[in-house]
């Protein structure tokens, strides 16, 4: 007899999501926390908008990108979607085979970043440095 516990026991998730009614299961994005407001975007989901901005910019397949860059498309397909946190060299072959480099593509994602504090600020009516609960990067 086994006393093997099964993995799932032991996945603390860092954001839970319930399936939505009528999914069949699915899970369905983020909700808003009280109040409204959106929450902050993961890094990965950022970086995962600016890859899949760029290749359908260049009107680019996945097919074509993933084999430039020598990753497997289901796996390029999740890092676009957000759903895989990429290695720094998977990022880079990735940015290069569309012709962006490292530091490109994460000030890409950085702006995004930026974009969504701001607007953040405007509907709260507070700086963009007040939500990082006192630190500040800009001096």
């Amino acid at each position: 007899m086994s006393t093997h516990t099964s993995n799932d026991s032991r996945v603390i998730p860092l954001r839970p999501q319930a399936p939505s009614p009528g999914s069949g299961g699915a899970v369905s994005a983020p909700r808003r926390p009280v109040g409204g407001a959106p929450r902050e975007p993961l890094w990965r989901d950022l970086v995962g908008d600016v890859l899949r901005r760029e290749r359908i910019a260049q009107e680019r397949t996945l097919k074509d990108v993933s084999e430039a860059a020598r990753i497997s498309m289901p796996y390029l397909s999740e890092v676009e979607r957000g759903r895989k946190e990429a290695s720094s060299e998977v990022l880079a072959a990735a940015a290069q085979a569309l012709g962006l480099g490292l530091a490109d593509l994460l000030q890409l994602a950085g702006d995004e970043l930026a974009r969504h504090a701001r607007s953040r600020a405007v509907r709260g009516r507070t700086s963009p440095t007040a939500q990082y609960d006192g630190f500040c990067l800009a001096a």
